[in-house]
Parts: structure tokens; sequence; C-alpha cells
């Protein structure tokens, strides 16, 4: 009986030593969680056997259990190193067409040739499919699906509103503005221009042309004239209307191929601005493309015929604050042109959100959701069954995999561009398997004490 007694000791401290040896090797392995090796002692009884006088019958190893505590975060320069603080496993599939899942800590991911998001194992990630707003559509494991970032463009905007902010100056000469004329820089004061878009994300230069009008009894009035391209353009105010300015402008010879428009700016003796001549509200540009081959209102490039931009002089288009010209006695300045038209953007990057969600960020500065990282939670998660690459799988003991999103009732946060790293404490481990050594010692010094009896009693003469 003491052999065996012995002999289990020896197994149980040789469990001990592999159990602790297991989580000293894994100590850099990402999202790696150490594992207890747990014992009870063995105690049998029997009808014949006094329960004051009955001696134990060893020791055995009852359960290697995994601790799921937290790992410390280490911190990368890629976005797709992902890692939980909290509850919660990533999951994973091992074709984009399976539901084969596995359960993960280890957020060590990376792009296939496809686009697609996966592991070091080529296992796929999961995620819920969201709306344009970024919201979850369904948030459920049997609706997620593999995440991709797709080789996409950044959406265009055509351009509605320019801003413009300047100085005009006071001591200019004052001109004909039926002398007009954009290739003629003797014609004009002063001119500026800036890049606008189409519904397409095509580039058009808009050119403004001032002209301090010299009509008898007039002072201190500006006509700004516009070009686009060699695109018709037709100056309204806010009724639809053409305003005044255009007819006199417009009807000036030597500008083919650009059609020029203007609208009036009138400044008070003091230089600050009065207003516009037409009261109706902003003037308005409108695409039209006029050729033999496409006839009117057709844009050659398929963009809307019907877009239209709003000159504003006297509003900021990211503040919305006042933003008037002036005319004071200084030179012509520009000290502020805008305007709200994006062309075409590439795919530049993606981030992620503490609440997964991913977005793909475009060169025009725009960036648009794509999915969102699903989370996975057991109600017992040493019931899941381990699995080798710091994988688990769902069992009976760990209860169904309820899924969620990251930040939300239960479910911890991702962080993007950092690691999860084992929750192994070395310290402690080289500590237990000092004590594991030891144990092994003593109990094999038990089975030398009993064999050294066992001689001695074959001995006796």
């Amino acid at each position: 009986m003491s052999f065996n007694i012995a002999l289990s000791g020896v197994s149980a401290a040789q469990k001990d030593l592999d159990v602790t040896a297991n989580n000293i090797a894994n100590v850099n392995t990402v999202g790696f969680k150490e594992s207890r090796a747990e014992f009870g002692d063995v105690y049998a009884a029997s009808l014949l056997s006094g329960g004051k006088t009955k001696v134990g019958d060893g020791v055995l190893t009852q359960e290697v259990a995994q601790q799921f505590s937290q790992g410390s975060l280490q911190f990368t320069n890629t976005s797709l190193d992902l890692a939980i603080t909290g509850n919660g496993f990533f999951a994973t599939v091992p074709e984009i067409t399976s539901r084969d899942f596995s359960f993960t800590r280890a957020g060590q991911f990376k792009l296939d040739s496809d686009n697609f998001v996966v592991n070091s194992n080529g296992d796929n990630l999961l995620g819920f499919p969201v709306n344009s707003d970024g919201t979850s559509a369904s948030v459920a494991l049997s609706t997620t699906e593999p995440v991709r970032i797709p080789d996409s463009s950044g959406s265009p905007a055509q351009t509605t509103e320019v801003d413009i902010r300047m100085n005009l100056p006071a001591g200019d000469a004052a001109l004909d503005p039926q002398d007009f004329d954009p290739e003629d820089p003797l014609t004009y004061n002063a001119a500026t221009s800036v890049t606008v878009y189409d519904s397409l994300g095509d580039s058009h230069v808009m050119t403004y042309y001032f002209i301090k009008d010299n009509t008898a009894g007039v002072d201190n009035e500006w006509y700004v004239a516009t070009a686009i391209d060699d695109t018709l353009v037709d100056m309204t105010d806010s009724t639809g209307a053409d305003t005044d300015p255009a007819t006199a402008v417009n009807s000036v010879g030597g500008n083919t191929g650009n059609a020029v428009t203007a609208s009036k700016l009138i400044f008070s003796q003091g230089g600050d601005f009065s207003g516009m001549e037409t009261p109706d509200g902003l003037p308005t540009l409108d695409f039209k493309m006029q050729t033999e081959a496409l006839g009117a209102g057709i844009l050659a490039n398929g963009s809307d015929p019907t877009q239209q931009i709003s000159i504003d002089f006297n509003l900021d288009v990211n503040n919305a604050t006042p933003n008037e010209p002036t005319q004071f006695a200084s030179a012509f300045e520009v000290t502020s042109l805008e305007q709200d038209g994006l062309p075409v953007g590439r795919l530049t990057g993606i981030d992620i959100g503490p609440d997964g969600l991913v977005r793909a960020t475009f060169s025009n500065g725009t960036s648009e959701p794509i999915v969102r990282v699903a989370l996975v939670r057991f109600s017992n998660e040493q019931g899941l069954t381990q699995e080798s690459s710091t994988q688990w799988k769902e069992s009976i003991l760990s209860g169904e995999a309820l899924a969620g999103e990251a930040t939300t009732g239960t479910f911890g946060e991702i962080n993007s561009s950092a690691l999860e790293q084992a929750n192994v404490n070395l310290t402690t481990e080289l500590i237990d398997m000092i004590i594991a050594q030891r144990n092994f010692q003593a109990n094999s010094r038990a089975l030398e004490v009993n064999n050294s009896l066992n001689q001695t009693i074959l001995n006796i003469r």
C-alpha cells in the first residue's frame, strides 16, 4: 500500500512539474492562459475498516484548470493587432464558408491575398455586418461573416458650396465691365482659382475675376465674373433668375471656350462689405455642357448634369460663421477659399475602435464603416475544450457561445495596435517548479524507504 501511495505522489508531482513547465514555455505566447494542476486526496473505506484508523490511499490529479485572468498589453504599430481587455473571445472559422467556430484571445491578425483578416493559422476573423451609420445590422453568432477589408475607393462628393474671403484693393483703377476678357489681365483687377468636383469626383478649375465698376455715379462696386474650365456656366440668384451683371459681362466677345458670368459686390466708403446686388440670396452656378454630339444639359464624363454650386461671400463653409470680404487700401489678398466637394478617395488605412467597429479611411479624408469585430463569451470559461494555437472550442461544460458587441453588457473592449500577453507570472512559476521538484524528491524518497524496508524484511533469517 505504501508503495502505491508514494507512487501516486510521484505521479502528482510529475503532473505539477509538467503544467508548470508548459506555463514557462508559453510565457511569450500571445493570448496564452496559464494552467493550474488541481489535486485531491484518495480515500477508500470498507465495512471491515475502522474510520478512525483508516489511512489515505494517496493523491489524484483531478483537473488541469486554465486561469482566464487578464494578461498585460503590449502595444504595436499594426492596426490589425487586437487585444481584448475584459471578458470575451474572438471568433474564427477555418474557411470563409465554414461554421466550425473556434475562439481565441490571440489577436495577431493580418490580411491574406484576398484581403480577409486571418490569424497565423489562416483562420478567418468573424464580425457583425453593419449599416451605413456604423450600427450593427445583426448581433448573433449565426449571422457573423468573415472580416474583409475591401480594396475600394472612398465616395466622391460634388461641390455644392464655395466660400471665399478676400480683400479687394480700394485704390485700384475702375474698369469697364463690358471690356472684360479673361485672357487679357488688363481688363480685370484681380483673379483667383479653386478646384471644384463633380458628382464623379472629377476636378474642375473655377476662376473668379474681380472687376471694379467704372460706371458714372457708382463707387465701391465690383463685378465678380466666374469661369469653369470650358463648361458653360449660368449664374442665377436663389430664385433661379439670371443676375443682372451677368447679362452685361456675357455679352463680351473674345472668350471662346470659356463662358463667363458675373455678380456684383458692394462696399461702404469705409471698405466694409454692404452686400450683393441681388437681394434674393446667394448666386449659384449650373454645370451645363453643350456640344453638337451630346446636345444641351449633358456632361461628357457622365456626371450629374443638374449640379449647382452656391457662391458664398458671407459664410465660412466649415464653421457657418460670418466671413465677409473687405475693400481696404491694401493689396488683393485671398484669406480663405474653401469648397465642400471631394475627389475619389483611395484606401489609406483602417481604424478599429474600442467597440470593434472597423472603418476604412481614404485619401480624400472620408471614412466608411465596414464591419464590427464580434466578441463571444461563455457562462463557464473553464469548461471550454482547449486546442492548439491558443484556441478553444465550445463544450457542454462551457455552455453555449453568446455573441455580442465590445463595450456592451459584460463584454470587454477591443484595443487596436495591441496584443494581450500570456498571463504567466514567471517568478511565481519558478517558485512552483521548485516546490514541485521538492515534492517529487520527497515522494521518491518515500519509495526508497519502502524499498529499504522490504529489503530488510527479506533479509530476516
